[in-house]
């Protein structure tokens, strides 16, 4: 089983290799950079040199870890400055994995700021299919939504639309978000609604795309498109339906990633152990 949660890479890029094996982690998902900013840094051959060694010495699957795009850029943007910079982001991710030896990038899709679906997902194909000419082996994953307003992808109809239109094909997969998912309009509270969730899922975007699991359960009740994460087994979805989600990726062999709250209820390093008390 490869689970884990996103951690920090606070104090430089290599200690997220330190956060992930204290939280006993066999996968994990980071931030390249300051996730809050436009500017990144350049990463340096010691801060390249010091993840890889720490990685491989820690026995996590290279193939079990991801990043995370920023905060700031939005791919569905009808504004040109807007656009323009979230596509240079995009790419210069991309290109940061690859020199980490990170094989997957999550990004949200964005939104067309009332423009429209038709004309957000224009602008988002537009912005992905650049961001795929790069010249290495990162995947790009698209992560579904929550189904706020203007936002794209949350219908997995839509999402595998989407999806069919990007070249080149080995450039890009799919992230599912269980909360996102869940509070989108897509039933996950029982076993058997697990099955037929995935099974439409597998209709439209092809479950061997899905390379990257965010389990989380929700705040929110089914429908509600409120995106706030929360601990596992005890929001809408529930304990029966993440214990089936947790046994469905395990049997498919894709790698868990937990995004769920720090605070007074609980920690990362609970949640992954119950994680993996679920499999």
């Amino acid at each position: 089983m490869q689970v884990g949660c996103h951690v920090s890479i606070s104090g430089s890029i290599d200690k997220s290799v330190d956060n992930a094996v204290e939280r006993e982690c066999s996968a994990f998902q980071i931030f390249t950079r300051n996730p809050r900013g436009w500017h990144a840094k350049d990463l340096t051959k010691e801060d390249i040199d010091l993840f890889k060694s720490k990685l491989k010495a820690s026995k996590i699957d290279r193939l079990a870890t991801c990043a995370h795009m920023p905060y700031l850029p939005n791919l569905a943007t009808p504004k040109d400055d807007g656009f323009e910079k979230s596509v240079k982001t995009l790419i210069n991710e991309v290109e940061r994995c690859a020199q980490l030896g990170i094989p997957y990038l999550v990004t949200h899709l964005g939104s067309h700021l009332g423009t429209g679906e038709e004309a957000g997902i224009k602008k988002l194909v537009k912005a992905l299919t650049k961001a795929g000419q790069t010249k290495n082996d990162v995947k790009i994953l698209l992560e579904n939504t929550a189904g706020q307003k203007n936002s794209v992808g949350s219908d997995f109809q839509q999402l595998g639309e989407i999806f069919k239109q990007l070249k080149p094909e080995k450039k890009f997969g799919v992230c599912l978000d269980t909360c996102h998912a869940f509070v989108a309009g897509y039933d996950l509270r029982t076993e058997d609604k697990v099955k037929e969730t995935f099974k439409e899922f597998d209709k439209h975007v092809g479950v061997k795309n899905l390379k990257i699991l965010h389990l989380n359960d929700a705040r929110g009740e089914i429908g509600c498109n409120l995106d706030r994460h929360y601990h596992l087994g005890l929001g809408g979805i529930g304990e029966e339906g993440i214990k089936s989600v947790v046994k469905f990726a395990n049997k498919k062999k894709i790698p868990i990633i937990l995004e769920t709250p720090i605070d007074d209820d609980r920690d990362d390093f609970e949640n992954v152990k119950i994680a993996k008390g679920y499999a």
